[in-house]
C-alpha cells in the first residue's frame, strides 16, 4: 500500500458550514445576487479587497479602537498633569504603555508608536496652547 492510502480524508470545516447555510436558504437574499462582479474584484490582492469590504460594512480593526483608547487616556493624563494632580502618574503611564505595546503588536509596522512618557504628556499640553 502507498502512503497516500493511509492519509485522513480532507475535512473543510468552513466549506461545510457555508454549504449547510446555503442549503438552509441563508444565501437566498444576499444583495447583489445574480449581478456581475465589478472589475475591482479582479484587481489588487485579497487583503485589499477584505479591507475595503470590511470598511464599507463599518468594521473597525481592534488596533484602531486601541489607538483611540490610548489617545483618550493620554489626553486625560495631560488634563490631570495640567491640574497638578500627579497621584498615580507612574501607574497610569505604565497602563498606557501596556496598551501601546499591545497596539504595536496589532497595527501595521509604519503606524507603531513609542512609549508614552512625561515628556509626551508635556508635548500634548504644549500643542494645546
Amino acid at each position: 500500500m502507498k502512503e497516500r492510502d493511509f492519509q485522513e480524508p480532507y475535512n473543510d470545516l468552513m466549506g461545510d458550514i457555508i454549504k449547510k447555510h446555503a442549503e438552509e436558504g441563508g444565501m437566498d437574499n444576499l444583495s447583489g445576487r445574480g449581478k456581475p462582479l465589478s472589475q475591482d474584484y479582479f484587481s489588487g490582492d485579497t487583503l485589499q479587497h477584505f479591507q475595503r469590504i470590511a470598511n464599507e460594512a463599518g468594521y473597525k480593526p481592534h488596533w484602531l479602537n486601541l489607538q483611540q483608547a490610548i489617545r483618550e487616556e493620554v489626553l486625560l493624563l495631560a488634563d490631570f498633569y495640567e491640574a497638578s494632580v500627579t497621584v498615580d502618574l507612574k501607574e497610569r503611564l505604565d497602563r498606557i504603555n501596556e496598551k501601546v505595546t499591545k497596539y504595536n503588536r496589532l497595527c501595521p509596522r509604519p503606524m507603531q508608536k513609542g512609549p508614552v512618557s512625561l515628556e509626551t504628556i508635556k508635548s500634548v499640553l504644549d500643542k494645546r496652547k
